[in-house]
């Protein structure tokens, strides 16, 4: 048992070690000796639990997309709206790419062109936001004539945005940043009386 626990903590320092690396040296860039060594582990303990280079990031992104549904399937408060979840799990996931560089990475993998992505972040972050909001229009909280694959481009295009942007520059992730953008969409998003019950700035505290 107690090697057992040891080869799961090595496993996920080296899942968190190489995405330090791929995050500060590029995925191209990155080498299994420059991971080990991050990781405080020989070579050899590397190739034990991945075989390659490619085999480890793909690890790294099916662990990153481990994360982002923890996200996004958070709890819902009692009595939320759909759309105050929607902007409730944004401000969480600017926060969560602030601090968890496997998150970060995952999705940053999701743009890497040299090879193909199993897991593509970005896209199931698309899919999570669209069905989101049709549960909102289901539910009849959008407001009428709102055009809800223009709504679904719009967040997604902005949060990815902000995730790229915030790469270089953390306050395109911070929580003012989020909060303008939803204060300048949601009055196109939903009837004018709910605007008042909808919070900005997110309702999940840290």
């Amino acid at each position: 048992m107690v090697k057992q626990e040891r080869a799961a903590r090595t496993r996920e320092t080296l899942i968190r070690s190489a995405a330090e690396v791929f995050d500060r040296d590029g995925f191209s860039m990155a080498s299994l000796t420059a991971i080990s060594s991050q990781a405080g582990v020989s070579n050899g303990a590397l190739h034990f639990h991945f075989a390659s280079k490619a085999v480890l990031v793909d690890v790294v992104e099916e662990e990153a997309l481990t994360r982002l549904l923890a996200v996004a399937n958070g709890e819902r408060p009692p009595g939320a709206s759909r759309v105050q979840l929607l902007v409730d799990v944004t401000h969480a996931l600017a926060d969560a790419l602030r601090g968890d560089v496997v998150l970060r990475v995952g999705f940053a993998l999701s743009g890497e062109t040299s090879r193909p992505t199993r897991v593509d972040l970005r896209q199931r972050w698309r899919y999570w936001v669209e069905e989101t909001l049709k549960q909102a229009e289901a539910e009849g909280e959008l407001r009428r004539g709102a055009a809800l694959q223009d709504v679904v481009t719009a967040v997604a295009a902005a949060t990815v945005g902000f995730e790229v942007l915030g790469v270089r520059d953390s306050t395109w992730l911070s929580a003012s940043t989020v909060a303008r953008f939803w204060r300048l969409l949601l009055p196109t998003l939903v009837p004018a009386a709910r605007l008042t019950v909808i919070d900005a700035g997110g309702t999940r505290r840290p």
